[in-house]
C-alpha cells in the first residue's frame, strides 16, 4: 500500500518526537533532584562558621592601658592620640562583620528557599507522572484502532481506486484493439466499392487485428521487435532466399530488405498479411506446414520461425521440421526461436499469458527433435537475457564467514538460473 507510507512516517515521526520529550522529562526531573539536594552555605563545612567567630572576637575594641607609674603615663599618653583611629578601625570590622553576618543569613534563608522549591517541584513531577504515563497509555491503547480506521479507509480508496485503475486497463486494451480493427479495415476497404473477395479479407483482418493488438500490448512494439531480431541478418547472410513463417508484421522481413537479402514471408493472420503487404513486403497467407511443404526441394536457402513453434502441437511441429529440412538446399539454416520454459519467470510471466500457446517446448525437447528429423549442428542459444536488477543479488564478502557466503551465492547462482534464465532460446541447425 503506497499511499499507506506516509501515514508510517507520521506515525514513526509522532513515536521519535514522543522519545524525545520523555528523554527531556527525565533530564528535568534528574535536574531537580541535583538542584534539590544543593547543600547550604552552613552545610558545606565547619569552616565558615569558624571564620565568622574568629571575625567576631577579631573586631572587639581592646581596653586602654591602666597602671601608674612614668611608663603607663606615656604608654597613656600614646595611647590617647591612637584612640581616634583605632576607634575608626574598630567601627568600621563592626559594621563589616555585622554586613558579613547578615549577607549569611539572607543566603541560608534564601538557599532554603531554594530547596523547598526545588522540592516541591520534585513532589508535582512525582505526581504528574503518572497521570502523563496514563494518557499515553490511553493513547497507545487508541493508536491502533485509529490506524486500523485509517488503513481501512486507505484500503477502501486503494481498491476503489485499482478498480478505476482495472477499468482504465481495459479500456486501453479494448481502444489499441479497436484501433487495430479500424486501421485494418481501413486498408483493407481503401477500394470503393470493394470486390466482395477484397472484403471478405477485410473482414478476416479486422476479426485477427485483436491478436495484433495482443501482440503490441505484450510483445513488444514494432521498433523493439526489430531491434530484438537484428542480430538474425548478419547470420543469415548468405543463405538466401529466406522464408520468415510466420512473419507476423514483418520486422524481420524489412530488416532483411534493407540489408539486401531476399526474403518472402507466411502469415496466417489476416491482419498482419495486410500490414506486411502494405509495406510492400512478399507474404503469402494461408497455414505455415503447408506453404512450406509446397516449396520445391532444395530451393530455400535458410527457414527462420520466431515466436512460432510454442503455437503448435506436435504433431504440426515435427512436420514443419520434416518440410523445412526438405525445402532447405545443402547447408541451409533453421532457426527456431521460441520461449524459454526454462526459467520461471518466461514460462509465468510470457508463455501463459498467450492463450494460443499449445504446449511447453524445452530447449532440449527441440533440439533433439530437430536432430531426429535429419538436421546436424542443432545447437540452443539463449536469448533477451533478464535485466541485473531482476535478478537475485549475490551477497558481499565480509560479515559472514567465507564458507557461508560461497555456499549462499552458489544457491542464488542456482536459483538465477532457474528463476531468471534467458526468456527466449533459437534453435540453430544445419541442413
Amino acid at each position: 500500500m503506497a499511499d499507506a507510507k506516509p501515514l508510517a512516517d507520521a506515525l514513526e515521526a509522532l513515536r521519535l518526537r514522543l522519545e524525545d520529550e520523555e528523554a527531556s522529562y527525565a533530564e528535568a526531573l534528574a535536574e531537580l533532584d541535583r538542584q534539590a539536594g544543593v547543600p547550604l552555605p552552613e552545610e558545606t563545612g565547619p569552616e565558615i562558621r569558624e571564620l565568622l567567630g574568629e571575625l567576631n572576637e577579631l573586631w572587639t575594641p581592646a581596653e586602654g592601658p591602666r597602671g601608674g607609674g612614668l611608663g603607663k603615663a606615656i604608654e597613656r599618653r600614646a595611647w590617647d592620640a591612637l584612640t581616634p583611629a583605632l576607634e575608626r578601625q574598630g567601627r568600621f570590622n563592626a559594621v563589616l562583620v555585622r554586613l558579613i553576618n547578615a549577607q549569611l543569613e539572607h543566603a541560608a534563608r534564601y538557599h532554603a528557599r531554594l530547596r523547598e522549591l526545588g522540592a516541591a517541584v520534585v513532589r508535582y513531577a512525582q505526581r504528574v507522572e503518572p497521570v502523563v504515563d496514563a494518557r499515553d497509555d490511553m493513547r497507545v491503547a487508541r493508536t491502533p484502532s485509529e490506524t486500523v480506521q485509517v488503513l481501512e479507509v486507505f484500503a477502501r480508496r486503494l481498491e476503489a481506486m485499482g478498480q478505476r485503475l482495472e477499468g482504465l486497463l481495459a479500456l486501453r486494451d479494448r481502444t489499441e484493439a479497436l484501433s487495430e480493427e479500424v486501421r485494418a479495415l481501413r486498408e483493407g476497404l481503401v477500394a470503393k466499392p470493394p470486390p466482395p473477395e477484397v472484403a471478405r479479407a477485410a473482414v478476416r483482418s479486422a476479426a485477427d487485428s485483436a491478436y495484433t493488438a495482443f501482440e503490441n500490448r505484450f510483445r513488444g512494439s514494432r521498433e523493439e521487435l526489430r531491434e530484438r531480431q537484428a542480430d538474425y541478418v548478419e547470420r543469415l547472410r548468405g543463405h538466401a532466399p529466406v522464408l520468415d513463417l510466420g512473419c507476423g508484421r514483418g520486422e524481420l522481413l524489412e530488416l532483411l530488405r534493407s540489408a539486401g537479402i531476399a526474403a518472402r514471408g507466411v502469415e496466417g493472420n489476416a491482419n498482419a498479411v495486410q500490414e506486411c503487404r502494405a509495406k510492400g513486403l512478399d507474404v503469402a497467407q494461408g497455414d505455415l506446414v503447408e506453404l512450406l511443404e509446397r516449396q520445391p526441394p532444395g530451393s530455400v536457402g535458410a527457414v527462420v520461425a520466431a515466436q512460432v513453434a510454442e503455437h503448435l502441437v506436435p504433431r504440426q511441429l515435427q512436420a514443419l521440421l520434416a518440410a523445412a529440412h526438405r525445402a532447405l538446399a545443402k547447408d541451409g539454416l533453421l532457426v527456431l526461436e521460441t520461449v524459454n520454459v526454462a526459467s520461471a519467470l518466461a514460462y509465468l510471466d510470457v508463455f501463459i499469458r498467450d492463450l494460443t500457446h499449445e504446449r511447453p517446448l524445452h530447449p532440449e525437447t527441440l533440439r533433439f527433435m530437430a536432430a531426429a528429423a535429419g538436421f546436424s549442428e542443432a545447437r540452443i542459444e539463449l536469448r533477451s537475457p533478464v535485466p541485473d536488477d531482476v535478478r537475485l543479488h549475490l551477497l558481499p564478502s565480509g560479515g559472514l564467514p567465507p564458507p557461508v557466503v560461497k555456499a549462499l551465492n552458489e544457491n542464488v547462482e542456482r536459483l538465477n538460473a532457474l528463476l531468471f534464465a534467458p526468456l527466449d532460446y533459437a534453435l540453430v541447425a544445419r541442413r
